[in-house]
């Protein structure tokens, strides 16, 4: 009887291929009909060299193999059938009429998934057939996930733009992604097998610096996340190349999560030549920002001196009167027949007091005008008051207005730029006498200086005046936004600027009865 080697098959394709090999005819017959009609394709071969050419041809999904046949046996089929990519994923399950363990054990060395015993059983073969059929449909698609997910990871590696390293437990490279190849200006192949460390850290000892770690520490770091499955992270380093350039990045190893990978840990690492360079570049814009913050202060202080003008010339012109008094009496007694010793010391003194008296106001508006060194300084919270006071009577006095100080004792030392500080306190009370005079309301100015805990100083300035309108209250602080007809709605702005960059806060709210309160804090030194 003469079987076809393809049999008619009216289900869904594709169909699992069985082959079936036997040297006994009969033997063939009955496993033909045994798996006919179930939807297979069966092939078939009567020695163990016909069965290799025609899995080399076909790869059936599963093979029924004899093992005792003349020329070649079973296990010699099956063990070369295995040897070779084309048919090693076929399934074996052998056929023979030896049934002893020897046998059996043979049989799985040489690779086979199963063994039915002769004579056959139907049941029994259609079952193992289908049981191994469907584990093989399995493996199979386990094998194509898995290709799938190979696949998708090495594209999810390679589009990404950190650089990746897996490392063996001696520390080694044996993965690299595109980018870790791009920083590093190689190819792959030179950089699997290099040692993570000697490579990147060690072997050039990076020579200009900047690395936020030392060598002998990062070296035993990286030996305890080799080791001890420990983690590290470094923000600013700097790694070589191997071709000894070195740039700088940012670097984080962590261990591979145990399983039969041999990716013992995982290095993620970007180059931050971008990064530092942005740094620097608004490390630059901040100290433009500072030094134009600066100019403007310095401007507009010496506005403010112009707007005072009447004042300090009352001011400094008081002692100064008083001097040419002082000379007159002095030249009258020195004229006398009898001149009065005791009054003409008494005069002379008096004169150095009030020389005294315009120097210091000379001095202290010198102080205020001149451009300040840039940088905070230690200064004595109530040196600091005091200032603040002298210069603010000056135009107190012109305006005909009183300032009452409010002052905590013991005021500690505060860290500051002082000129700015009294800029800002100088500014605030001008407006709070301003704002009282515009409305012809009389009254007194409240320098309330207090402790707000530990760490901090408030500074108030109250006024008695008409207050601050709703609809301006939301802009208060926003530039070129004054209530002033010749203002330039840049003081408050200034003021805001200039607190904030002493870590401070500036802010306003009504008083209960009338007027308004002014407020900024200041550190403790």
């Amino acid at each position: 009887m003469a079987y076809s080697a393809v049999q008619p098959f009216q289900q869904a394709q594709p169909q699992d291929q069985i082959l079936l090999v036997d040297d006994n005819p009969a033997n063939l017959k009955i496993l033909y009909e045994t798996l006919d009609g179930r939807g297979y394709r069966l092939l078939v071969a009567d020695s163990g060299e016909k069965a290799i050419n025609i899995a080399m041809k076909s790869k059936p999904d599963l093979i029924l193999l004899d093992v005792m046949m003349p020329g070649m046996d079973g296990f010699d089929v099956c063990r070369t059938l295995k040897k070779n990519p084309l048919t090693a994923k076929s399934s074996v399950i052998f056929l023979s009429a030896l049934d002893d363990t020897e046998s059996k054990v043979m049989g799985l060395d040489a690779g086979g998934v199963d063994y039915i015993s002769k004579p056959f059983q139907i049941k029994e073969v259609i079952a193992r057939v289908e049981t191994h059929l469907t584990i093989h449909r399995l493996e199979q698609a386990l094998e194509s996930h898995n290709k799938e997910l190979q696949t998708d990871k090495a594209s999810i590696l390679s589009s990404m733009s950190e650089g990746i390293y897996g490392l063996d437990r001696r520390g080694n490279i044996i993965f690299a992604n595109t980018a870790a190849c791009a920083m590093n200006h190689c190819a792959e192949e030179q950089l699997l097998g290099q040692s993570f460390i000697r490579l990147h850290l060690v072997q050039h000892g990076n020579p200009d610096g900047g690395n936020d770690f030392d060598l002998d520490r990062i070296t035993e770091r990286m030996q305890r996340v080799l080791s001890k499955g420990d983690s590290l992270k470094v923000n600013n380093a700097k790694f070589s190349r191997p071709d000894t350039s070195i740039y700088p990045v940012a670097f984080h190893v962590s261990p591979a999560e145990q399983g039969t990978s041999s990716t013992h840990a995982v290095v993620v690492f970007h180059d931050i030549t971008d990064e530092l360079a942005q740094e620097e570049e608004l490390r630059k814009a901040r100290k433009s920002i500072e030094n134009q913050r600066s100019q403007l202060a310095h401007v507009s202080r010496l506005t403010m001196m112009g707007e005072m003008a009447a004042g300090i010339a009352h001011e400094v012109n008081q002692p100064l009167t008083a001097v040419v008094n002082y000379v007159r009496l002095a030249n009258r007694l020195m004229k006398s027949e009898n001149t009065d010793r005791d009054m003409l010391q008494s005069t002379l003194v008096k004169i150095e007091a009030q020389c005294l008296r315009a120097s210091q106001v000379i001095q202290h508006i010198r102080d205020f005008v001149k451009k300040p060194m840039q940088g905070k300084e230690s200064v004595a919270g109530g040196k600091l008051v005091r200032d603040i006071l002298d210069l603010a009577n000056i135009e107190a006095n012109e305006l005909g207005m009183v300032i009452e100080s409010q002052v905590a004792d013991n005021l500690p030392d505060l860290y500051v730029e002082p000129i700015q500080v009294q800029q800002v306190a100088l500014n605030l009370i001008r407006n709070a006498m301003e704002a009282m005079k515009f409305a012809n309301m009389a009254g007194t100015v409240v320098l309330n200086v207090q402790h707000e805990g530990q760490n901090v100083i408030r500074f108030e300035i109250i006024d008695q005046g008409p207050g601050v309108d709703e609809e301006v209250r939301q802009n208060l602080f926003s530039p070129f936004n004054s209530t002033k007809a010749s203002g330039m709605g840049i003081g408050l702005t200034l003021c805001q600027s200039i607190i904030h960059s002493h870590g401070g806060e500036i802010g306003y709210y009504p008083n209960s009865g009338k007027g308004s309160t002014f407020f900024f804090t200041l550190p403790v030194a």
